[in-house]
């Protein structure tokens, strides 16, 4: 199958979407999920075409763990996390929905579970929580 151009995170990367930016450096860009299973689920996408990681290149791969270990370390502090789900779906049969590669990173406490899949989130509170990923990844 063939990349659509037109996948809402294309769009995203576009700016025709708006999104709750989380960090972007040249090759990948993490957004806050606006249906998050829980407190601080963002996404970590490759700016470049690719549907999933059956067709990622080593170098899209590579790119998008080194934001996904940045990011998820952020969390941990954002949160006070005891630890991350990394989540990655590819194909329907697999669970993707949107056919542009991504990573999801979850903050989880122990003891809580996820919120259900499907679910819009306060954005307020998202902002409020990509502001808090962002202040951890300024402090360094």
């Amino acid at each position: 199958m063939s990349y659509d151009p037109d996948n809402i995170f294309a769009k995203i990367l576009r700016g025709e979407i708006p999104s709750f930016k989380v960090y972007e450096d040249d090759d990948t860009y993490c957004f806050m999920d606006i249906m998050p299973r829980s407190d601080g689920h963002c996404l970590v996408i490759p700016k470049t075409p690719c549907r999933n990681i059956l067709d990622a290149s080593p170098a899209q791969l590579s790119a998008c763990m080194a934001t996904v270990n940045k990011v998820a370390n952020a969390c941990m502090t954002a949160f006070n996390a005891d630890g991350i789900t990394l989540q990655q779906f590819s194909e329907a049969a697999g669970g993707q929905e949107v056919f542009h590669l991504h990573f999801h990173i979850l903050p989880r406490l122990d003891g809580l579970a996820t919120r259900p899949a499907g679910k819009m989130g306060d954005m307020e509170q998202i902002k409020a929580h990509a502001d808090a990923i962002t202040a951890v990844l300024a402090a360094g």
